[in-house]
């Protein structure tokens, strides 16, 4: 079963900008871009490194250990050294408010 959780606001996160958030006991990094907000596993599939830490650049997330890139719109990984894709998250906007789509009893 799915379920939308609420997350953040929109204006918590500047266009450009990030924002981990902890959803059923994992982190999800909240990446603002050009107006839309994707939802990403805040952890880098190279070497576990933290997304969220690192650098959004137009629709790409570079983790700050050892520069991998990831499309935060669809996971795939766009640089090396990653190339296993992230986890990516449904999300839904309503009022100010991001929800993110989760599957209940279901490991990420």
């Amino acid at each position: 079963m799915t379920q939308l959780i609420a997350v953040a606001k929109v204006l918590e996160i500047p266009p450009g900008g990030m924002k981990v958030v902890e959803v059923e006991s994992f982190r999800i990094a909240l990446c603002h871009v050009e107006g839309t907000i994707y939802a990403i596993e805040d952890v880098c599939t190279h070497d576990d490194g933290p997304l969220g830490e690192g650098t959004l650049r137009g629709g790409q997330v570079e983790c700050p250990r050892h520069g991998a890139r990831f499309d935060v719109k669809t996971g795939k990984a766009v640089r090396m050294p990653a190339i296993v894709p992230v986890r990516t998250f449904p999300v839904k906007v309503e009022n100010g408010e991001i929800f993110v789509e989760m599957v209940s009893g279901v490991e990420p």
